[in-house]
């Protein structure tokens, strides 16, 4: 569904994502000890994924199946950078909220899993179950731990750089 309303713009997934590479990590940093805020943001994250993928779309179909195969990465496939940039938030968020990147791009990959499953298992929802879409999201979520530790580095400096700055007055 995301991938058929940014097909008239290919470049804005792109765009998307250098900027959240490059905004993220900041933002993450400030988050750092705005813990309510970070809970908020992360919340709306998942609500946001779960209504990307699994609100109904389609024609129901009664064939519980997925389809296997790898992800076509390019930057011009616009499925698959909107695959990657949708998990890379939450990763982000959940790495920068517990502290802990690895665990927050393993509870993204685990989302993504669930999606998938679900995709899979509720024929219902009229939505496609595909390998390739939790490949290009645990890429997502690696990006977004990645960034998570950028975001917690960069904390860190700032509090550091702070103490110093106080000690020295």
């Amino acid at each position: 569904m995301l991938s058929t309303m940014l097909v008239s713009a290919r470049w804005l997934p792109i765009i998307a994502l250098v900027g959240f590479a490059v905004v993220g990590p900041l933002v993450g940093a400030r988050l750092v000890h705005r813990r309510r805020i970070t809970i908020v943001l992360l919340a709306a994250s998942v609500c946001t994924v779960l209504g990307l993928t699994l609100v109904p779309d389609g024609d129901p179909s009664t064939a519980v199946a997925c389809a296997v195969g790898l992800p076509y990465l390019s930057l011009t496939s616009v499925e698959s950078l909107s695959n990657v940039l949708l998990l890379a938030p939450t990763a982000l968020l959940a790495g920068v909220l517990l502290r802990r990147p690895v665990a927050g791009a393993a509870g993204a990959i685990a989302v993504s899993a669930i999606v998938e499953a679900t995709q899979a298992l509720v024929p219902a929802i009229g939505r496609a179950c595909d390998t390739s879409d939790l490949l290009t999201n645990a890429l997502g979520a690696l990006v977004g731990g990645v960034l998570a530790f950028v975001a917690l580095a960069l904390a860190r400096r700032r509090t550091a750089g702070a103490a110093s700055r106080v000690s020295t007055s």
